[in-house]
């Protein structure tokens, strides 16, 4: 595992890259989650196409520094993935987001504009209002949320997800929830249809139906199903999302 001082968050960030051909696909995860724990499986599949994967643990969660004066807005977080890139040198990167690393890596694709030749995001937060989780998280203050809450989803939580949850500290995971309630302007949505890069979504079959896949398909953009799969698609049927991701990256960059 690698590592670099951010001087965004004020602490280091860590992250895997798996060798690999073609310029990398950079992985960033969802709430509570982290890119070394979700994604060695996928990346590793044969039928991701052998390609070089940059797998970030955003700061806050999985194996990076927790600053406690750091805000995790997706804006800094994105920031935070652009100071990275930076520091590799990396000319051209394609990148995915899932759930809350799908509005990360939105705002991601803004701040490098022609660098990003592929942005596939599954599940992403278009809208603000948050998901079932963030909504929970921010329904308490967040020294509520430090002192009981978090310790109250762990100790209810049986998902793969409570694997990596317990390695993000609770105000990361309270000012990330705020984040997403709060949205940003224009929207996520707004600002991935304008985005001039080539784009795909992937849901999972049992997430369906949903409002922002039927509008991504009103306007032209690929919608990729993972059968017998939810919104945790990475855990729920691994094979399959491989299979779909490396059909998507396989457009180019190889």
């Amino acid at each position: 595992m690698q590592s670099l001082f951010s001087t965004i968050a004020g602490g280091s960030v860590r992250w895997h890259d798996i060798p690999g051909v073609g310029h990398p696909v950079l992985f960033i995860h969802g709430l509570g989650c982290a890119s070394s724990y979700d994604y060695p499986r996928i990346v590793t599949d044969p039928a991701f196409g052998g390609r070089r994967a940059i797998l970030i643990d955003l700061p806050g969660f999985g194996y990076s520094d927790k600053p406690q004066d750091y805000d995790y807005s997706t804006t800094q977080q994105a920031r935070v993935v652009a100071e990275l890139i930076d520091a590799l040198g990396l000319k051209k990167v394609d990148v995915f987001g899932h759930s809350m690393g799908g509005s990360i890596a939105t705002e991601l694709a803004e701040l490098l504009g022609d660098r990003i030749d592929i942005l596939a995001v599954s599940e992403p937060n278009f809208q603000p209002g948050g998901g079932f989780y963030s909504r929970m998280v921010v329904a308490m203050p967040e020294q509520a949320f430090i002192e009981q809450g978090y310790k109250q989803i762990l100790a209810t939580e049986t998902s793969p997800w409570k694997g990596c949850l317990q390695n993000a500290v609770p105000w990361a995971v309270w000012r990330a929830s705020r984040s997403m309630v709060d949205g940003v302007t224009p929207s996520w949505m707004d600002r991935f249809t304008a985005l001039s890069c080539t784009k795909a979504a992937v849901y999972g079959a049992q997430s369906l139906p949903d409002e922002d896949a039927e509008a991504l398909t009103a306007r032209g953009i690929p919608v990729h199903i993972v059968p017998e799969a939810g919104h945790s698609m990475a855990w729920e049927n691994p094979p399959a999302f491989a299979a779909i991701l490396g059909q998507i990256f396989a457009q180019k960059g190889s």
